[in-house]
């Protein structure tokens, strides 16, 4: 059992502890099957093997915030929110594709070694890819139900799955087909709900909620809270992306100007800029073969016209709007004071 005091680290080994062992059971089945499944089922163990595990910090919170005790149960179900993050990861890389997270390749790109004698070995990759990233899902979904918590407890909160995927597809669907348009700050808010703050916020809090059987009042607060701050975190990842450390991040940061994203930071660029700074941008924005020389040539651009300042205000003020709903659910200290850390950690970050 844990304390009632927020410890980050704590939590995080307690959520590596149960993600590894479930995991490596599942690698270990799959490769029982035929040696050749090998590298698809180390892929599984490679995918979970990071991460800040907020979406299970949310998901536990959201639980002991209506006062329900820690539990062993509640850990498993809690975890189940990262094997969800586990598979959008994978889909996200591979519809981006993106050849690094956590300074590692990524599924796609990993998975090439184990066709590289195949017909189409790039397209055979990214289709094991895209089945890992399915098997992560169905996993989640096998965490959550074999967690322990009693049958009611997750019938409550069984919805709420239907929701999650719905909401969490429709961002990606929406980040494709806004892939290449003109860039719009509307619509980049909008996709950052969908396939963002959404499934990393909200969905994992009123799952935390509906286990532990929230009222109405709790479940608002929780969405109030959690859809603003979502949208902070995504906001955040797009500035790391284009101005963070790679060493830090792990991440490639050329991706979003090569794929030409609709993230709100290239939309916002986009409002400020005179005619002839678009065709400056648009120059850059899709090219495949961007360099150092065209990213820094955006940056200056998006720093002439102040547009990280712009996305800086934005994330301030949605991280201090789900801070106020937050004093406003009077729910216990210890989650109180859990969610005001988790606000100003998933905001205020470096990678």
């Amino acid at each position: 059992m844990a304390s009632d005091r927020w410890e980050p680290a704590a939590f995080k080994a307690r959520v590596d502890d149960v993600l590894h062992h479930f995991v490596a059971q599942e690698a270990e089945q799959l490769s029982a099957i035929d040696p050749q499944l090998g590298p698809v089922a180390h892929q599984l163990e490679a995918v979970v093997a990071d991460g800040k595990r907020l979406r299970a910090a949310f998901c536990y919170w959201g639980w002991r915030a209506v006062g329900q005790p820690d539990s062993d149960a509640l850990m498993r179900a809690a975890a189940s929110m990262e094997l969800v993050h586990a598979a959008a990861v994978v889909h996200d890389d591979l519809i981006d594709d993106s050849p690094l997270r956590h300074g590692r390749p990524t599924a796609h790109i990993a998975l090439r070694g184990a066709v590289r004698r195949r017909p189409r070995a790039v397209a055979a990759a990214r289709s094991l890819a895209m089945l890992v990233g399915d098997l992560l899902m169905s996993l989640a979904g096998q965490l959550f139900a074999t967690s322990g918590l009693p049958a009611a407890y997750l019938a409550r909160a069984r919805p709420l799955w239907s929701a999650l995927a719905r909401e969490l597809i429709a961002g990606e669907c929406l980040e494709i087909l806004r892939t290449g348009a003109d860039p719009d700050t509307a619509a980049s808010l909008k996709v950052i709900r969908y396939k963002t703050a959404k499934y990393t916020v909200e969905q994992p809090l009123l799952i935390g909620g509906a286990l532990a059987g929230a009222g109405e009042r709790l479940r608002v607060g929780y969405s109030s809270y959690g859809l603003p701050l979502g949208e902070a975190f995504q906001l955040r990842d797009d500035l790391l992306g284009l101005f963070g450390d790679p060493e830090r991040t792990g991440k490639a940061n050329a991706d979003d100007v090569r794929g030409h994203r609709p993230t709100a930071l290239l939309a916002e660029t986009w409002r400020l800029a005179a005619d002839d700074e678009r065709k400056q941008l648009s120059a850059q924005l899709g090219r495949r073969d961007v360099g150092p020389d065209g990213l820094a040539e955006v940056r200056r651009l998006m720093c002439r016209l102040k547009a990280p300042e712009r996305i800086e205000a934005m994330i301030t003020d949605r991280v201090e709007e789900a801070l106020g709903v937050l004093h406003h659910l009077n729910t216990p200290a210890p989650a109180a004071a859990a969610l005001t850390a988790l606000a100003r950690s998933a905001a205020v970050r470096l990678s």
